[in-house]
This record gives C-alpha cells, sequence and structure tokens, in this order.
C-alpha cells in the first residue's frame, strides 16, 4: 500500500471538501479573514510533517508490519478474526487519543504546548490541523508504543490515521449542520457543533468534549457538554492569553509554550 499516497490524497481531498463547505454554508461569521490565518496554519502542517520525517523515520504502519512479524502485542498473539482486530484497533486508538487529550490538559508542561492548538483566534478547518511540532512527535511517540503494545494490524493503524485526519478536519469545521442531524451525529461521531465548545475561552468548556473521532469517550468518562453557555454564535474562541493578532504569525505561534505563564486551564 502506498501510505503517504493514501494519507495525502486523504488530507488535500478533505480539507478542500470543509473549505467549500465552509464558504456554502458557514456556522459562525470569521473575526479573520482566511488570508490571516491560514497561511501560517498551513505552514504549521509543512513543518510538522517534514520534522517527523527527519526525527521519526519510522510510520506507525510500518512499525505495525514490523510488529506483526514479529508478533508483538495483544492482537498479534490472539485468535481473533483479523477483520475484529482491525476494527478493534481503531476503537482502542482512538480511546488512547482521547485518553492523550486529556493528559495534554491536565498536565500544566503538555499544556503549554497544547495551548497553541487553542490559541487560534478562529475555529475553521485549518485549526484542525494547527498543533505545535512537540505536541506531534510526543503524539507519534504514544501513538507508536501504543501500536506496539496492542500489536494493532498494519490495516487498522492506517484506517485509524486517515479517520483521525478526517474526522479532526471535518469537527473543527466552521459549517452548518441542521440540529436534529447534529443531535444523532453526535451520538457516534464529534461534530463541529460538540467540538466548538472545547475552544471556548470559558475554563470549563475548554476542559471537556477531548473526542475526535468517537463521541462515547465524552460521555462514558463524564466529559461531555453539550452547548457552550453563551452559545455557539456568542461564545469566544481562543485562550485568555494571546489574543493580539500578531498572536497568528508562524514564529509566534512556535513560540507560544515557552511565552508568559501557564494560565488556569489545566486539570492540575
Amino acid at each position: 500500500m502506498n501510505e503517504a499516497a493514501i494519507r495525502l490524497g486523504a488530507f488535500i481531498g478533505m480539507l478542500t471538501a470543509m473549505a467549500l463547505w465552509e464558504t456554502v454554508a458557514p456556522r459562525r461569521s470569521r473575526s479573520y479573514f482566511r488570508l490571516r490565518r491560514w497561511p501560517s496554519n498551513l505552514a504549521i502542517v509543512a513543518l510538522n510533517t517534514a520534522l517527523v520525517r527527519i526525527l521519526l523515520p519510522v510510520t506507525a504502519v510500518s512499525l505495525a508490519l514490523h510488529g506483526a512479524e514479529r508478533r508483538w502485542g495483544l492482537l498479534n498473539n490472539s485468535p481473533i478474526p483479523y477483520w475484529i482486530a482491525v476494527a478493534g484497533s481503531v476503537i482502542l486508538l482512538d480511546a488512547i487519543i482521547y485518553l492523550q487529550h486529556v493528559m495534554f490538559h491536565a498536565v500544566p508542561a503538555l499544556w503549554r504546548v497544547h495551548r497553541m492548538h487553542h490559541a487560534d483566534l478562529d475555529f475553521d478547518v485549518t485549526t484542525g490541523a494547527r498543533f505545535h511540532p512537540i505536541e506531534i512527535v510526543l503524539s507519534m511517540l504514544i501513538k507508536f508504543g501504543a501500536v506496539a503494545a496492542l500489536g494493532t494490524p498494519a490495516l487498522g493503524v492506517l484506517i485509524f490515521e486517515v479517520l483521525l485526519n478526517a474526522t479532526s478536519m471535518f469537527n473543527h469545521g466552521n459549517v452548518r449542520i441542521p440540529a436534529q442531524l447534529d443531535r444523532y451525529l453526535r451520538w457516534l461521531t464529534v461534530t463541529p457543533d460538540m467540538h466548538r465548545v472545547h475552544h471556548s475561552i470559558v475554563v470549563d468548556e475548554t476542559n471537556s468534549n477531548f473526542g475526535f473521532s468517537l463521541s462515547w469517550w465524552d460521555r462514558l468518562l463524564g466529559t461531555y457538554r453539550a452547548q457552550p453557555t453563551a452559545g455557539h454564535d456568542g461564545m469566544t474562541i481562543g485562550i485568555e492569553q494571546f489574543r493580539e493578532a500578531r498572536e497568528l504569525r508562524l514564529d509566534r505561534m512556535l513560540m507560544q509554550p515557552f511565552r508568559g505563564p501557564t494560565g488556569g486551564y489545566p486539570l492540575t
């Protein structure tokens, strides 16, 4: 399988589809023009991709293939049908990403890294790809550990990675979905209205709705919040720090983990 081509095609396709949807049926009025935010948000994607290629020459999929040959992990040593192992690995990896997300909010040092994602002053499809390089590297290492320990099939890892990338852009989309349809969808997946609550400036709302793909974990573990107190049109996007427009520049984004106090957002 050509993993790079599959992932790149999925990324470009989803980014294009969501950008068009945001143009045709936006949920909220923009605070900043796309040209003010998108160059930096997309540049961080290119920077993260290059950095991961340099620092981590293996991918999670190649690690899964290597693990299957050597029978690493739980699923590689369980007498279960292949399709169950694939489906189970997607669900288990999604649960781990949920717990990782909570951890990045709970530990002050990790919050400093993660808060660059929350410091975006608007909320749209590119916010879903805006993560600090340190967070990307740490996330990859956690994923490598999970793939090795679980013994996830390579197909399951590939499905998970494409799904995670696609749903991250979907649930950060500034798109309007009929309220009734949204209520049904969020029983299975994280919708834009559900995840937007997580990007509220209000601390209790920031520390809710941690899921990316499956919405089950928030409901099961008590972190689900249905709506923002101020409503979606009245809520303020971002965090209390880094409110100036110049913070949308790439150089200032990269330095945000090292500037200013931690703030009142970490759970501990």
